[in-house]
Formats: C-alpha cells, structure tokens, sequence
C-alpha cells in the first residue's frame, strides 16, 4: 500500500509546485489533494504538459488558415491537405533531458513516442527526421553522447520499418552536459480516416492497448520541466524503455482500429502516461472519466496508484469506442499479440475519477489539468542581454584574410557543423519501404506518395549561433532556411512544426531570447503562408555552467505535384553552367568561417530581405517546375565555396568546377559569407535564356558565375584551386574518424 506523505507546501514544491501553485490547487479541489492527486497535477502543470509560460506567445504565431485541416494544438499532430483526400500529419518534440541521462534509451524513446502522435491521428508514418545538437566533441562525454544517441536513433526507426531521411547534427560548447535530440515523424492518412484525441458518449468504455505498465519514467514530464545537475543526470529512473518491435504491432493495430467507424478517440500515453491521456480526451470531449488502476495491465509487483498513473512506460495508447464494440477491438489486438483492458468508463461529471482497491484515489475536473483549461499560464518579464549588443559589432575590417584559401576551405570542410554526417546517417534505414528519392545528405528529403505523382519534402533547420546573436532575425532565417531547402528539393513548402528548445524561462534574459524568437518565427511563417501546425517547447535546456542557445528548430514540409520534380544538390553534367539565384551580400557575421578560422562568434549575421527571399524560392521552384534546371543548393554554413565543394563530393567521379566571380566583395567575404536568399543552380547552357527571363519576369537577381567541368577540381578565381581527390576525404571522413579514434 502506498503510505501517502503529510501534504504541505514543500512536498508541492518537490514535485515542482510554486506555492500559488499548491494554492491555486486547494481552491479547485475545495479541499487539501492526497498524494495521488497532487502528483497529478505536478505532472500536468508542469513546464513540459501545460506550456505555463509559453502559451501566450505561441498563440501569437499564424496558427490555422492555408491548407490546415486542423488548427495548431487541436490533436496529436498537424494535419496539411495534400489533396485527393489525402493529407499529411507531422510534428516534432524533443527528449533533451532523457538523452542527457541515458542517451540511448533518451534518443529511441523520442523516437517512438512522435511516432505513436502520428499514427494516433490515423496516418501512417513513412519518413523521419531529427534534430541533433552535441557540445565538443573534445570531451569524451559528449562523443558518448553523439555515439548512442545516434545508435538510439538508428535501433528504433530500423526496428520500425520506418526510413529515417534527413536531419542536422550541430556542435557547439553550449550543448555540453545538455544535448538536444529532437525527433520528427511525418505520416500520410485518408481523410475520412482521421482520428481524434476526444472521450465522448457516456458510457462508452474506455481502453488500455499495447503494452504492460511499469515503473520507468515515472515524473519523466516533471524531470524535462527542470534544470539538469549533477543530482538529476543520476535519475535514469526518469528515462523511459522503449520497445520498437511491441510499437510496430501497436502501429498497425492502431492503423486498423482507426478505420472502424465505432471508434470515438484514440491517444497516445506518453508525458504523464494515463494521467495526460485520461485529462485531455476527457476535457477535449467536454466528459468525464472513470478509471479503474486494479485492472492495468502492470509488468512489476507491488505498483501503487500514485506510479501507475504517472509511469511512462511505452507503446500504450488509451482508446474510446461506442458501448458493445469490445470484442471487435480486442480481437484486433489478439491479433497483434497486444494486451487490451477494458480500464474505466466515460461520464458526465466532467472529472477525471481514478479508483484503486475500491477506493477513490483522485477526483479532479478534467479541464482544471490541461492546456487551455485551468492550467496556470504565467507572462514572464524579460530583459534584453547584456551580450546582444557587445556580441554584434563586428566589423570585416577586425579580423586577417587567410594566407590560404584551399586550406581554409579544408578547415570548414572538417568543421563539426559542416563536415558529412555520414557517419550518423549510414547507420539509418533511409530507403525501407522503397518511397525514399532523396534521403540524408543533401538540402532535403523527398518521398515519393505511393499510388500517386506526388511527393513529399521535408527539412529540418535551426542555426542557433544566429538566434543566440539575434534571436529575431535568427528564428526568421531558420524559417526561411528550411523552406529555402525544401524549395531544393523540388517541393512548395505547406507548414511548419518546431521545437523550441530554450534555457530557464524564469531569467529575463531567456525569455527575451524566446519573446523575440516567437516573433520571428511568426513574421517569417506569415510570409511564406507556411502556418505553425504545432510542436513542442521545451524548457529548462541549461547546466550549470550556462544555458544552451536559443535553438528553435523548425521542421518544414512541403508538396511535389509531380515526383518528376524532384531535384539534388550535386552537379550532373561538365559544360553545365553554374548560376545564383540572389545576391551574394557576403556576410560573415556569425558565419562558420568566423568561428573556425578566427575564433569569434560575433554578430550582425547576415540580413534578411523577405521580399527577396520569396522571389528567389518562387523563381527556383518554377524553374524546377519547368525543368530549367538540374542542381540546387541552398547557400548556408560555410559560404559560397562549401557550397560549391558539396555539389562537387555528390557528384559523379571525375567532376569539377571553375568559378570567376567579379571581386565586389573581400575576399574571404566572397568565398565564406553566409548571406541569405541565394540558391545556387546549375544548367544546360541551351536554358540559361530561359532562366534569365523568367528571373527577370520576377525581379530577382541572377549571375552566372561559372561551369561544371571535367577536371575533377574547385577552382575559384584565382583564390583556390584544389583537387576532388584531396577535398573528398575530409568533407566525408572527419566526423567518423573523430569519434572512432577517440
């Protein structure tokens, strides 16, 4: 039997409770909560359920309209019409703080629990994608980290069946001791088979499917809601199991239920397992339920009330169906070889009752639990860093030019943030399934639509040594980079899903970061009509030396009409003519080539012209469209040189370039600036008319600045001159030797 604690003001502030908090929770109740109840709502109030004090802000962000079926935070996941009755559900989250503590069990389970919000909603999921941030990888503990984050990763998705396609895998000092693994999935559904998160029909009964429950992530949402120290990265009894080959059969159990029209909701158990599940498809469904803890399938002894509602186990789902359809569901998950319990009832009392050994252990109103109900929502003051101005007065003028260019080039080419990430991305099952026409590697993922001519791309991006100097201007850049990519890869960008992985929202000068980063990410979403569709916040991203950077990750997906539109980043034929799509500007401003070559990380970053930015992807998209063009490469970390390296090493054996570009710019400006907006393409040299007029049709600027040759060398004026054979290897082996010969 539990032996419930005297409840007081500090055991609420043990479980993460402020004391208005612990006020706020009598006053609902009416009376003093037991422990069952205050555990609860520890859990459902906490930063990582109830979004106290992101709310505000993210209700600020374009949140419905273009081609969304359902508005942000509506269900499990976004939902984006794709057209003849089909449509995409997409979403990310993160699993920082588990990966920090147990970086496989963290990574897999992050894995699996996005997955479950896709397939939740009907669809099923054809592609992955992550988001992958690592301190230096001179510290041994961050190498392990990287090392079986990547291997969490990689187990569970392959487990799956399911390709994992792109992703980013960024290093900098901030992330050490608190790394940050963000996870998406995106999935396909017929309409008229979505699924909704809702408990409705007094009387219906209620479910538990999947698997056993257990005692692992128990407070696991409290745990991400917290700073890591050195007494939290021992809790590995926070981090959850996951079991990939009990989610495949979930997956498809869950994909045959949600075609039978007796299903009324159906919801993933992962933050606060039955608790989060049992509030929110009760509140959303304006009824109440009644559940029974004695009759939870548990796979350990001597479980109490209070660990059963908060445990996280994995691969469980809670399902509502009309009354007499029982045997129907179980048969499906006899089927499946899954356990299936009838648990509880839907009521009228608009409260969440929990009942174990005949005893009522919790009695709350439902909507008093969630988000947008009777959840605190905080408005927290900010303050601009003292930082933001010392750190953005960088002038060119304040650092040497290299005395070697080509060796330059071969110090960005190795640079963690810039070198391949093959090392990470070998080790995933990128083409399972066969859909897979652009996977890991290039600007982004395309996937084809079976039974269809159309395709799918996607990204994921955030440069978040931009929003750290910036936090506007950066969370701008990182929308428009993402769509810029998708754009690449021969897709219309639809919408958006983020991950805002911030520092303590309590200092000022965090929220100020995540103030002004919100706002940015609305501007730039509002101007591209890529509405938010949802996502995840997630907070408390700090040790105890500093905070990580602001890093709002933005996951973009965008539509192909026609699969033939998919286009790469490599050159495809010597003679062809290499062309930008902008104006090189030649920025270096919290550039790579700042950090790696001079040591600095100091602003401005490069400005960004909205206009400009939707005219140069507007002209890339339909000169793909009209099959102008062969390559596109968005220009990005590293400059124009890096760029121009990458279409190389993709490229075909024995490829090159010569560019001769006029000297407007310094010369390491020219070569290593990261400005915005520019895409650079190659052709046929018969279309190079068409694209100009088309551009000119347009107004945006174009300059042809060289051709693909067969010499097997990057030329560039008469700054670098350099072989395939000597760039290869380091572009492709650096991250792979750093991390097996540590």
């Amino acid at each position: 039997m539990l032996q419930e604690p005297s409840i007081n003001v500090e055991v609420a502030k043990e479980h993460g409770l402020s004391e208005n908090e612990f006020s706020r929770i009598q006053e609902i109740l009416g009376r003093m909560p037991n422990y069952v109840e205050l555990g609860i709502f520890s859990v459902m109030w906490s930063e990582h359920c109830s979004y106290k004090s992101s709310i505000k802000l993210l209700k600020t962000l374009p949140r419905e309209g273009g081609k969304l079926l359902v508005s942000a935070g509506e269900e499990n996941a976004g939902l984006v019409d794709l057209g003849d009755g089909i449509a995409t559900a997409f979403k990310i989250e993160s699993h920082n703080h588990p990966s920090a503590v147990e970086p496989y069990e963290g990574a897999a389970t992050g894995v699996g629990g996005i997955m479950r919000d896709i397939f939740t909603m009907g669809a099923r999921p054809i592609a992955s994608l992550n988001s992958l941030r690592f301190g230096s990888l001179e510290r041994a503990r961050n190498r392990f980290l990287l090392e079986h984050v990547v291997e969490g990763i990689a187990d569970y998705g392959n487990c799956l069946g399911i390709p994992t396609v792109g992703g980013e895998v960024v290093v900098e000092d901030c992330y050490s001791g608190n790394p940050l693994v963000n996870a998406m999935s995106v999935g396909i559904v017929d309409i008229e088979h979505v699924a909704s998160a809702t408990a409705e029909g007094v009387g219906n009964p209620v479910f538990i499917v999947g698997s056993s429950t257990g005692r692992d992530g128990i407070h696991g949402a409290t745990f991400a809601s917290i700073e890591l120290t050195e007494e939290t990265e021992s809790k590995r009894s926070n981090v959850q199991v996951g079991d990939p080959f009990t989610e495949k059969l979930l997956l498809e159990a869950s994909l045959e239920v949600c075609k039978k029209p007796w299903l009324v909701g159906i919801q993933d158990m992962g933050a606060a397992g039955i608790t989060c599940s049992c509030s929110e498809m009760s509140a959303k469904g304006e009824s109440g339920i009644k559940i029974d803890l004695d009759k939870v399938p548990l796979r350990e002894n001597g479980m109490n009330a209070y660990e059963i509602m908060l445990s996280e186990s994995q691969e469980r789902m809670l399902i509502v169906t009309e009354k007499g359809f029982g045997d129907e569901l179980n048969a499906i998950f006899e089927k499946w070889d899954l356990n299936c319990t009838e648990v509880g009832v839907v009521t009228d009392t608009g409260k969440l009752e929990v009942w174990s050994k005949g005893k009522m252990v919790a009695e709350i109103p439902s909507v008093e639990l969630v988000l947008g109900g009777g959840a605190p929502v905080y408005d927290l003051p900010t303050q601009e860093p003292e930082y933001f101005t010392s750190m953005n007065i960088f002038k060119i003028e304040d650092i040497d030019e290299p005395s070697d260019y080509n060796q330059a080039l071969l110090n960005l080419l190795a640079s963690p943030n810039i070198t391949s990430k093959r090392y990470v991305y070998s080790q995933y099952d990128s083409t399972v399934r066969s859909n897979t026409m652009e996977g890991p590697g290039g600007d982004a993922a395309v996937i084809r639509l079976k039974g269809t001519n159309k395709g799918l791309a996607m990204s994921t991006d955030c440069n978040g040594r931009y929003v750290y100097l910036n936090p506007r201007l950066g969370a701008k850049i990182a929308v428009a980079e993402a769509a810029r990519n998708v754009v690449c890869g021969g897709g219309e960008p639809l919408a958006i899903t983020n991950c805002l992985n911030f520092g303590n929202p309590n200092d000022p000068q965090v929220y100020w970061q995540f103030k002004e980063a919100v706002t940015g990410m609305g501007e730039m979403c509002r101007q591209l009509n890529t509405p938010v569709t949802g996502g995840n916040v997630s907070f408390y991203n700090e040790t105890v030396d500093s905070a990580v950077y602001p890093t709002p990750v933005i996951g973009m997906v965008g539509i192909l009409d026609n699969i033939n539109q998919c286009t790469s980043s490599e050159f495809k034929d010597a003679g062809d003519f290499i062309v930008t799509l902008g104006a090189l500007n030649g920025c270096v401003g919290g550039s790579e080539y700042l950090k790696t070559e001079h040591g600095k990380i100091e602003g401005p970053i490069p400005p960004l012209n909205e206009e400009l930015e939707m005219g140069v992807q507007e002209l890339c998209l339909e000169a793909i469209k009209k099959g102008i063009i062969k390559s596109a490469h968005d220009l990005s970390d590293g400059g124009l040189a890096v760029n121009i390296a990458e279409s190389i090493i993709a490229a075909k054996s024995g490829l090159g370039a010569k560019l001769n570009i006029d000297r407007k710019l310094r010369d390491d400006e020219l070569l290593f600036g990261e400005c915005q907006s520019v895409i650079i393409v190659s052709l046929n040299e018969d279309q190079l008319y068409e694209l100009i007029l088309l551009a000119q049709g347009m107004d945006v600027h174009t300059q042809t600045i060289g051709r693909v040759t067969d010499s097997g060398r990057l030329v560039i004026n008469d700054l670098i001159d350099i072989s395939r054979v000597k760039i290869e290897p380091v572009y492709l082996n650096t991250l792979g030797n750093i991390i097996s010969n540590s």
